[in-house]
């Protein structure tokens, strides 16, 4: 699974981990053994061995010279490339420049040094960006390589990328899922954390969906395979994240953009200092040309180029973990400036499956009116309408064999068509008025009650009204209230009732509530939202609240059994369908952009008071590298770790 994107995150994986750690311990030995002749060895005379090596400082600066071409070369073609290729100046360049021209002034250690600690520092910060990387490029490692496909009754072992859509797989207890599907035979219990991130087995019977890596905990499953191998959920998250990476923030955008400009200024600083400086005071050339080098070996901009992106990418990676799927870093960006979340109600704050909690029927058996009604509710995927037809079910009423003519639905209110010649409506007040079904008892009776009526008419005659009630998610009230004590504002929209939109708001603190909406008004709505209070988020079930979401800064969906299908439909999933997940997205979001911004000011800061200190000639060349720019760059990537201890 191993991309483009993700190999610019390993630092010098061009050339192999392995081969840059023995760099690292030859440039290490190196330098040790040519320091002890160099100081300790002087009197001793190694001419009995090799002639040549008569003097342990000839034998010091040889280990040293050829410690600088061998790390010298790597780094200097890279810097070389990049400078003919990309036309830009790299940090690879810089530090090729500063290293042979120490070199040019004698100062073997230095050199040696340079090239050495930048090696070291290079590997750890590709070593510390790729473990991000591999987390992700590791979930593909969980999919089993083979299948047990049923094929005309009996059962074969296939390679996984054999299988196709439509194919059967058994799945025993204990086994890994191999592909996405959905359960056509058996009930068990699945652990979907791999995908959720949460540990508790979710319960799996016939129709329901489950994921490719997911595990198998109890009873004996038959899948009916819905997607490739290639395409299944769990590879879709990992090209996700390693693809958010194309989508920068604002931040990021700057950050490059100040590397182009400000690489050369400082490499017009250091010629100017090396060149000119020593012409206009009369100073040494090679004093100033050292310093030069220091000055060009303290700017170096990895420290802010690199220690960004990492910082939002590992926020991305650390969400996903957490089953939470972002995007890109600039929503990382976005969610920390935001002001107000603005929820839809029906699947998002309430679960979404509404029952049918009453009935009121005006003739003396309602059964013929359910039955009715579920057959024009069959073809609508509103979950008003699912309620009717699982009552009716519940009910044991077969409505498959009616004749069912001009189905018109009317979003917002519900269902008319005609039943077996009989004209029939299925839905709220506003429906009946428009068909001009006489509906005065089921008005007078629900009209004033927090629940929803979904009303029956029969050739324009009010037969039964049905008292429909959705519960609120267990985890909603303390989703609103974090957001509120983070001074984020709460905003419900939705279609309902307003008497049941603000029994739900009142209940659960919501700042304001919206009822009575149109898919249209919801964008009026959410419009007036950000001029309110600027920044806002989405939060809605991502297939029938898409237009809000793409209206919002961040769109984040809940993903539960529909997750493939809102990977492509918002900024943000959250796969574990928890409104928790929000506030812990807000806090996450603003660490982030924290972190982000004391790495930037730190590197700057570091850098000018280590410049100012370099052109006096107060440090030296090794000590800049070791703490400006690659010992600086370390601590910021171990600073981004912190992001790993968000509290969810």
């Amino acid at each position: 699974m191993k991309t483009k994107e993700t190999s610019e995150l390993q630092g010098f994986e061009h050339f192999g981990g392995r081969a840059w750690i023995l760099l690292a311990i030859a440039f290490g030995g190196t330098i040790a053994v040519s320091g002890l002749l160099d100081v300790f060895l002087g009197g001793v005379r190694l001419g009995f061995v090799v002639p040549v090596l008569n003097e342990p400082a000839t034998v010091a600066r040889m280990l040293y010279l050829v410690s600088i071409v061998a790390g010298g070369l790597i780094i200097g073609f890279l810097g070389l490339k990049e400078l003919v290729v990309e036309r830009r100046f790299s940090v690879e360049f810089l530090m090729t420049v500063a290293a042979f021209g120490a070199a040019y002034l004698g100062f073997l250690f230095e050199a040696t040094t340079v090239l050495f600690l930048y090696t070291v520092a290079e590997y750890f910060e590709g070593h510390i960006q790729d473990r991000a990387v591999k987390t992700i490029e590791g979930l593909s490692k969980f999919i089993p390589e083979k299948a047990s496909v049923i094929t005309d009754g009996s059962e074969t072992v296939v390679d996984v990328k054999d299988v196709r859509p439509e194919m059967h797989i058994i799945v025993r207890p204990g086994e890994r899922i191999a592909l996405d599907g959905t359960v056509t035979k058996g009930y068990s219990s699945v652990d979907e954390s791999l995908v959720t991130g949460e540990s508790v087995p979710v319960s799996k019977k016939a129709g329901d969906c489950v994921y490719a890596g997911t595990i198998n905990s109890s009873g004996l499953l038959e899948v009916t395979v819905s997607k490739g191998s290639e395409d299944t959920l769990v590879s879709r998250i990992a090209r996700l994240v390693v693809e958010s990476r194309k989508r920068k923030a604002s931040i990021e955008r700057f950050v490059d953009r100040f590397a182009r400009v400000y690489v050369p200024i400082v490499i017009g600083l250091a010629a100017f200092s090396a060149f000119a400086v020593p012409e206009l005071t009369g100073g040494s050339f090679s004093t100033w040309l050292y310093r030069s080098l220091i000055l060009l070996v303290v700017s170096c901009p990895s420290a802010f180029v690199i220690s960004v992106p990492a910082t939002i990418f590992a926020a991305v990676t650390v969400a996903a973990g957490k089953g939470v799927l972002v995007k890109g870093g600039v929503y990382m960006e976005k969610l920390a400036k935001v002001k107000a979340v603005v929820f839809d109600k029906t699947g998002t704050l309430t679960l979404g499956q509404p029952v049918v909690n009453d009935v009121d029927s005006v003739v003396k058996s309602d059964e013929r009116a359910l039955q009715y009604a579920a057959a024009l509710e069959q073809f609508s995927k509103h979950p008003l309408a699912e309620t009717i037809v699982k009552k009716a079910k519940e009910e044991n009423l077969d409505y498959s064999d009616l004749r069912v003519e001009g189905v018109e639905e009317t979003p917002g209110k519900g269902v008319s068509g005609f039943v077996e010649g009989i004209h029939v409506v299925v839905g709220n007040m506003e429906l009946m008025k428009q068909h001009d079904c006489n509906c005065e008892q089921i008005s007078e009776t629900y009209e004033n009650e927090k629940h929803t009526a979904v009303c029956v008419s029969m050739d324009k005659t009010a037969v039964a009204s049905y008292c429909v009630m959705d519960d609120v998610r267990r985890d909603a009230a303390q989703a609103v209230e974090e957001l509120k004590e983070s001074g984020i504002h709460a905003v419900m929209l939705t279609g309902d009732k307003k008497e049941i939109a603000d029994d739900i708001g009142k209940k659960l603190g919501i700042d304001e509530v919206h009822a009575e909406l149109f898919p249209e008004d919801k964008l009026r709505i959410l419009s007036q939202v950000k001029k309110k209070y600027g920044s806002v988020a989405m939060v809605g079930d991502g297939v029938n609240d898409a237009p809000a979401l793409a209206e919002s800064d961040v769109g984040i969906a809940m993903g539960g059994s529909k997750v493939d299908v809102t990977l492509e439909s918002a900024d943000i999933v959250l796969t574990r369908n928890e409104l928790s997940q929000v506030p812990y997205l807000i806090r996450l979001g603003n660490k982030t952009m924290g972190v982000a911004k004391q790495n930037i000011t730190a590197s700057l800061a570091v850098k000018i008071v280590l410049g100012g200190l370099g052109l006096f000639g107060l440090i030296p060349l090794w000590f800049t590298v070791a703490s400006g720019d690659d010992g600086l760059t370390l601590l910021l990537l171990l600073n981004t770790l912190r992001l790993a201890h968000v509290k969810n």
